[in-house]
């Protein structure tokens, strides 16, 4: 069986499953356009017609259902058999896909996926950063990265160890001319720099102490969407930000942020990689969660991942 017919067959599986050129064409990495037309060639290929096509949906004939039926099956066999055959590889190749939380990529970009492909150069990490829960099954990937509260019950976790928290900041100069906060609740008479979930609702910052928590709607002259920008808000003197411990850790080393509020700002859960029970793993995908156990396990590490800069 060519490489061709075997590309073709996936294209039918795939968009007798999903029941949409656009899905499918996403789902299997390619345009709409040379979805349409590898269908084309394999029912030229075939003679006979497998689906019905309108301007609005596409749906599998008698005779595409009773091919799918049959073709199924025998396509996950094969792709089972490749897989057996890849997770035999002495060198791992390919290519891994992750899906993170962008602040989450941020701290183990360095210490963990740079890392991993210094030592495997022929592997080709595909890091897609959002800021919403995804099912990665159904959205192709290998990987996910969340903090560990957030990693769904029928997925396999990696705690990668990892001490987290938020922080309150500003620069030095608008902390001498406004003053500190030193409890919540004296945030409302500050200028804050507002932040904006994935979802569009606006965050509420989140404190915690002896038991009490507290969530506190700030004010303030902007609202940003990206914990980046609020970074470099707060470094030009607009207001108090509120952002990952992780992504400032450098800017407070150095004087360019002062905290606040650190009595007030908790650990985090840590983060851990997931994913789902799966047979004959490709090379590639074991030696990645080898290289994940073997940095959670490092003798020292979490301390020096909160005080050295690493991200």
């Amino acid at each position: 069986m060519t490489r061709s017919v075997l590309a073709e067959l996936d294209a039918v599986l795939g968009l007798a499953r999903l029941g949409s050129f656009r899905a499918a064409a996403l789902d299997l990495g390619m345009s709409t356009t040379a979805l349409s037309n590898s269908i084309a060639k394999f029912e030229q290929r075939l003679g006979i017609r497998l689906f019905n096509r309108t301007t609005r949906s596409v749906s599998l004939t008698d005779a595409g259902r009773t091919f799918v039926e049959r073709v199924g099956p025998a396509m996950t066999d094969i792709h089972d058999a490749m897989l057996a055959a890849q997770s035999l590889q002495e060198i791992p190749t390919g290519t891994l896909r992750i899906n993170a939380f962008a602040t989450a990529a941020r701290e183990v970009m360095e210490p963990l996926i740079l890392t991993f492909m210094n030592r495997y150069p022929q592997v080709h990490v595909d890091l897609v950063t959002e800021g919403r829960i995804v099912d990665i099954v159904a959205a192709g990937f290998d990987l996910g990265l969340r903090p560990a509260d957030l990693v769904p019950a029928d997925m396999i976790a990696v705690p990668l160890g990892m001490k987290r928290s938020n922080a309150v900041v500003a620069s030095p100069e608008f902390l001498r001319t406004y003053g500190r906060p030193f409890v919540p609740d004296d945030l409302h008479r500050f200028r804050c720099i507002r932040a904006r979930l994935p979802n569009n609702a606006l965050l509420r910052w989140k404190f915690e102490k002896d038991g009490n928590a507290v969530q506190i709607d700030v004010q303030g002259p902007m609202t940003l969407d990206e914990p980046s920008l609020v970074r470099i808000a707060a470094q030009n003197g607009l207001g108090l930000g509120y952002v990952m411990e992780a992504d400032v850790r450098e800017d407070i080393a150095a004087g360019r942020l002062e905290r606040v509020l650190e009595d007030w700002t908790p650990v985090l859960a840590p983060l851990a990689l997931y994913y789902p029970s799966r047979k004959n793993p490709p090379a590639a995908f074991t030696a990645f969660i080898q290289a994940a156990r073997e940095f959670a396990n490092e003798p020292g590490s979490s301390s020096k991942r909160n005080h050295a800069g690493a991200r």
